[in-house]
């Protein structure tokens, strides 16, 4: 049996030392902060919730093994004949061509699970049952069910099994939003098999981006493979969290260990209880993150929002207006203050819903109306053509080290774009920003720029002593460059 279901996040490795260290001498005389308060008694909250935990075992379905060692007949004589052995006398055997493939069913993984409902739907992790042919779930009382899976959403990794009882003990929910930094919290699973494990320690992060769709609970709890697909549950007996991921370079646990929030994981749940698959919402556009440097010098003030780099032709952002250099400040109401919180914020809109959104262009603020939609295929976008020899060059940049010409009208078709200069070459300030032969500019600064003039109109007003924000269109993406004064 392996015990290999636990989904380690993408490790990477932080170096102590001690010139790295900063040591603060407390006076004695300096009175203590905080009170010293008894440990937690955790006894009561495993008596509670303890029933409604749930081992999960999967089992695949694999070729029969020969009773040789795994070798077939023919592999067997062809191993007596190599090494000059007598040879074996087997019982004739059909071509191995023509037998029937016989499979046989042998355990592939561990998990944990947590019983939703008192008829018998339990939740887990999509990794735990993934590829499965079967999942058997045994509860506290030893009795054990084959289930049903009903639904898995491996972008979430939420997984609901089925199994047909009833008069189960089911979990309470609780509310993740109340869930603070620094709180005890307690996990029950089944690390390497061993069942109706429990492990404590605190909250150490919420809304921890590890680069998944998810923004995750970050605890100390001891979490091992075996352990996923389990709850992760406050002090007041209320589920927080599924179990999901660890950060470790063993495989095994290093005090880092992430949980999917609860109100994530119901919403999914309840799309896969209901249809068996999670619809999400989509605009088509993709972005970055807003830098230090491209806020300031854009006029945005702090670096918040998402910076469009492509927009899709033909989906929800192109038809609401949307462009490829602007900032999505806010959507529905609410705040980007990272560019993650974006695909989180519409992927939980139900498509067809009619939404406002908010972008940054060119030093103003503008509200836009947005009808989100789910797309299952994204479109391929036109890339760039090449240079067109009656394009008209112009000097205007050689301060920054730029000669820039103008599109034709086939390129702007192909490229689908309103206006925008050609680089024709760069080199000093433009080249060491990370500019090239082929880029399009389509603005300086706050300024659009969508002919040889308006580049030249709008490099003149720049104050040469500051950073001049380029935002350039490459292939079928665009990004802020910062182009610096010389020195």
């Amino acid at each position: 049996m392996t015990h290999h279901m636990l989904k380690p996040v993408r490790s990477f490795f932080v170096a102590l030392t001690m010139t790295g260290a900063a040591f603060v001498a407390v006076s004695p005389l300096q009175p203590a902060a905080a009170q010293v308060k008894g440990l937690p008694d955790f006894t009561e909250l495993v008596e509670q919730v303890g029933p409604s935990v749930v081992n999960i075992r999967t089992l695949e379905k694999v070729a029969a093994r020969s009773p040789h060692g795994g070798m077939g007949d023919e592999d067997m004589l062809e191993f007596f004949r190599r090494f000059g052995l007598p040879m074996p006398n087997l019982p004739r055997q059909a071509p191995r061509q023509n037998r029937p493939q016989q499979e046989e069913e042998q355990p592939r993984g561990v998990g944990s699970g947590f019983i939703l409902t008192a008829d018998g739907f339990i939740m887990t992790n999509a990794h735990v049952v993934d590829g499965a042919d079967e999942v058997l779930v045994t509860l506290t009382d030893k009795r054990e069910f084959k289930a049903k899976i009903i639904g898995t959403d491996k972008r979430s990794d939420v997984a609901v099994v089925k199994i047909e009882v009833n008069g189960l003990p089911a979990v309470k929910i609780g509310d993740v939003s109340r869930l603070r930094v620094g709180e005890w919290v307690m996990a029950i699973g089944s690390p390497f098999g061993l069942e109706n494990s429990v492990t404590a320690g605190i909250v150490s992060a919420k809304q921890r981006d590890t680069g998944d769709y998810l923004p995750f609970i970050q605890t100390d709890v001891a979490i091992n493979p075996g352990n996923s697909g389990g709850p992760l549950i406050n002090m007041r007996g209320e589920v927080v969290g599924i179990n999901s991921q660890i950060y470790s370079r063993s495989g095994g646990f290093m005090g880092i260990s992430f949980a999917i929030p609860m109100d994530e994981a119901v919403r999914v749940s309840d799309q896969l209880r209901s249809s068996g698959r999670v619809s999400r919402g989509r605009i088509g556009v993709q972005i970055e993150q807003v830098s230090k440097e491209i806020a300031e010098s854009l006029g945005l003030g702090k670096p918040t929002g998402a910076m469009v780099r492509a927009v899709e032709p033909g989906l929800p952002a192109d038809k609401a207006g949307i462009e490829a250099g602007d900032i999505i400040t806010r959507f529905d109401g609410k705040a980007i203050e990272k560019s993650s919180d974006l695909p989180r914020m519409i992927g939980g809109t139900k498509p067809g819903t009619k939404s406002a959104i908010t972008v940054f262009r060119r030093g103003t603020y503008k509200d836009l109306s947005i009808t989100v939609a789910e797309v299952e295929a994204d479109k391929p976008v036109v890339k760039a053509s090449g240079r067109d020899e009656k394009a008209k060059a112009s000097g205007a940049g050689q301060a920054i080290g730029l000669v820039v010409s103008e599109l034709s009208d086939a390129q702007k078709k192909e490229l689908k774009i309103k206006g925008g200069v050609r680089v024709e070459g760069a080199v000093d300030a433009a080249a060491r920003a990370g500019l090239r032969e082929g880029d399009v500019i389509l603005s300086l600064g706050n300024a659009e720029v969508s002919s040889v003039k308006d580049f030249e109109a709008a490099l003149a007003k720049h104050d040469k002593s500051k950073t001049l924000p380029v935002l350039v269109r490459r292939a079928d993406l665009v990004q802020w460059v910062l182009i610096k004064p010389s020195r």
